[in-house]
């Protein structure tokens, strides 16, 4: 992939510039871990860098107090280059997913293409995206693109640390609910028959999602826990909630197995006279439009500052990016940061996220989005092709309207 040889030279020189700001900044919010909503000072901290080299800061972006939008624009017109930055840290993990590397590494590549934009027009924009693990309220992303803060932007850009380095792999759409249940409380032994049991139209729920196993596409997945469940053995339980998840491989199937999984919740309402509730948590996340010709600029230019790519299968996961690459031409690789054994989620990814090996991820990554931007802002006729082959990816679609 070609760039002019001086503003590449000029965006890797203002990387390598900022390397120990930029390492100092990860490992500070690694040191901090914050939980979805909550990224107080990692936001503030990514947002105090952006402003320092002339970014103009939106805050509260969909009523997120920790969301930020970020822009540059230069004085001539061109494409709006978008980073996602993610900064949300797992209860009880801390960075075990690697977030403090995400978010410094997309306001680093920011910054750096900003360094030649004025160069060759263009908006270049640093999205701050809470909770991205999700919880209440969590997948700021998703409500993000339902407000359209992504009119306008032509490709949306951020890497994942990882075991291995690959391209943008398939994810699963995901819903997150909880479901209530509401009984009539009684003596367990001297007037029964006057209770409603909101533990047993619980369990009808829990085995009726078991009995419709059967019926599920090998790709489903249906996940969840019972948290409260009655309070003493001798009162019939008049209320019991659990919280659920439904997968599915696209969106349009994903909304038919959460509106089956709800009516065997109202079923089991029906069976044991209890009254039902059905809530979601949490934005809906969306399956991911993956556009290989994106992913092959971003895996050119970390080749050719020395990264290795692997093409293994890696399975499945979910990230409400893929909202976002329903709506732009997105990309979501994986740069490697420790072993091939690593595991994400876990107390080894967690050290691993401030390994010697994660800083070197980290600056290499800026370097390659940065230089992914410049060859979108300088290349017409490769950008107008990867959002062609984005329009082509989401007219194969099918869509299915269900009330859920």
């Amino acid at each position: 992939m070609q760039v002019t040889e001086t503003k590449r030279a000029r965006i890797e020189k203002v990387v390598d510039q900022l390397s120990n700001r930029l390492l100092d900044i990860s490992h500070q919010i690694h040191a901090r871990p914050e939980i979805g909503n909550e990224e107080f000072f990692a936001s503030r901290t990514l947002m105090d860098l952006l402003e320092d080299f002339g970014f103009t800061i939106e805050r509260n972006i969909s009523s997120y107090d920790t969301g930020f939008i970020a822009t540059y624009a230069a004085e001539k017109d061109g494409p709006a280059i978008a980073y996602l930055a993610e900064y949300d840290a797992l209860p009880g993990l801390g960075h075990a997913c690697g977030h403090n590397v995400i978010g410094t590494t997309s306001c680093a590549a920011g910054i750096a293409l900003k360094q030649v934009i004025d160069d060759v027009g263009g908006v270049v924009k640093i999205y701050g995206t809470p909770a991205e693990e999700g919880g209440v309220n969590g997948s700021a992303k998703a409500a993000y693109v339902k407000d359209g803060h992504f009119n306008g932007v032509d490709v949306a850009l951020m890497v994942h640390p990882g075991a291995d380095s690959y391209d943008t792999i398939p994810t699963l759409a995901v819903d997150v609910f909880e479901v209530e249940f509401f009984g009539k409380p009684a003596h367990a032994s001297e007037n029964p028959h006057d209770g409603i049991n909101a533990l047993d139209a619980m369990l009808q729920f829990y085995n009726g999602i078991n009995a419709y196993r059967q019926q599920m596409l090998d790709t489903d997945r249906v996940h969840g826990v019972i948290l409260e469940g009655g309070q003493a053995p001798n009162i019939i339980p008049e209320y019991t909630k659990a919280r659920f998840f439904t997968r599915a491989r696209s969106r349009h199937h994903l909304n038919d197995l959460t509106r089956r999984i709800k009516a065997i919740a109202e079923g089991a309402a029906l069976q044991t006279g209890a009254r039902m509730q059905f809530n979601f948590i949490q934005n809906g996340v969306d399956d991911f439009f993956i556009n290989r010709q994106l992913d092959a600029v971003f895996r050119s230019f970390a080749e050719s500052l020395g990264e290795k790519f692997s093409d293994d299968d890696f399975g499945f996961g979910a990230t409400d990016t893929g909202n976002v690459s329903q709506v732009v031409p997105t990309i979501h690789p994986h740069i490697k940061i420790g072993s091939s054994t690593l595991i994400g989620h876990t107390k080894a990814f967690c050290e691993a996220a401030i390994s010697t090996k994660a800083d070197e991820a980290l600056i290499l990554s800026a370097k390659a989005l940065a230089l992914t931007g410049l060859a979108l802002l300088e290349d017409e006729t490769l950008l107008n092709s990867i959002k062609a082959q984005h329009k082509e990816v989401v007219e194969q679609q099918t869509f299915t309207d269900w009330s859920i």
